[in-house]
């Protein structure tokens, strides 16, 4: 099955009956080919209850195994600009601009970030393959770390990264600071959406208010979890959809998209050992938007020292 980012997508739940066993194992008496657990390897990504796993971990019974991979071979190169902000032998981080997909899909197999890193590789005469460590929407812009190798992608994997956000919201928490602790799963009909449910996966945000304006709010929020959608639906959840963001309820003429930006992000380098920062500034979609609230803000303010000094002369 084909998702909305792009990658070829397959889960199963492991049968009661089933012994405990290895992944590996339990990939092939459930009829995995040895193709299939081959694309895998190299192009994807395996989790055992939301938790990217190695492929000598072992598999419960009840477990649910999700498996996520692009096909290289489907990847054109394009001679698309990158905004890359950190490159090495084994990583490339390059700031997303919004609107553009991570993976080619079959409706769209073009103009994705994939073609263009895959272009950029093979002008320095690479043959790597598109290794995404991470996921943003194609409406989410910023920070996006991709391993130029399978053995760098499963090394990262195993790390958490330390992702920050910046995202402007319908209205204002009431408490400035706080945690969003709900569990995430896909919606019964829909493999796009997402909703809270207490059999879904453990998913935990952090956020704090950076600014409030009369109906809306700037926030910044990390990540202890990294699942789809998740600070979209946890912001939805709690009555503060993102604005622009029509899938979870922030409908608006403001902005065409998401406001929702990957602003920071830190890690620890799978070779050197070095901590890696990087932050990425608000674009100029999001900086408008933020300037078009402030002058409804003083807007209204001018609008109430007028009224106060009429009534003061009346």
């Amino acid at each position: 099955m084909i998702n909305d980012e792009g990658t070829e997508h397959q889960t199963f739940i492991v049968p009661e009956h089933y012994p405990q066993m290895s992944l590996a194992d339990c990939l092939r008496r459930l009829g995995v080919s040895l193709n299939l657990r081959r694309k895998i390897k190299h192009h994807g990504v395996i989790r055992i209850d939301g938790v990217v796993c190695p492929w000598y971990a072992k598999v419960s019974p009840k477990s649910e195994i999700e498996m996520e991979w692009t096909v290289a071979s489907q990847i054109t190169p394009e001679n698309i600009p990158l905004d890359i902000v950190y490159e090495d032998d084994w990583l490339l981080i390059v700031d997303k601009p919004a609107g553009m997909l991570v993976h080619p899909t079959p409706k769209q197999p073009g103009g994705t970030l994939a073609n263009a890193v895959v272009h950029y590789y093979r002008q320095l005469g690479y043959t790597h393959a598109f290794h995404p460590v991470q996921r943003l929407d194609r409406n989410t812009s910023g920070l996006l770390t991709i391993a130029k190798l399978s053995s760098i992608h499963h090394l990262m994997n195993k790390q958490r990264l330390r992702r920050r956000y910046l995202a402007i919201a319908t209205g204002t928490p009431e408490v400035a600071e706080g945690i969003i602790d709900l569990p995430i799963a896909r919606h019964p009909d829909s493999i796009i959406i997402r909703i809270v449910s207490s059999t879904g996966q453990d998913a935990i945000t952090h956020y704090r208010v950076l600014q409030s304006f009369p109906t809306a709010s700037l926030l910044q929020l990390e990540l202890e979890t990294g699942r789809t959608h998740q600070i979209r639906l946890h912001l939805s959840h709690i009555g503060h959809p993102l604005l622009g963001d029509d899938l979870y309820g922030g409908k608006t003429d403001l902005i065409a998209r998401q406001a929702l930006h990957s602003s920071f992000l830190e890690l620890q380098h799978p070779i050197t050992g070095a901590v890696i920062s990087l932050s990425s500034p608000l674009p100029q979609d999001l900086e408008q938007l933020l300037k078009q609230l402030d002058t409804h803000v003083s807007a209204v303010a001018s609008h109430r020292e007028k009224n106060n000094s009429i009534n003061q002369e009346g």
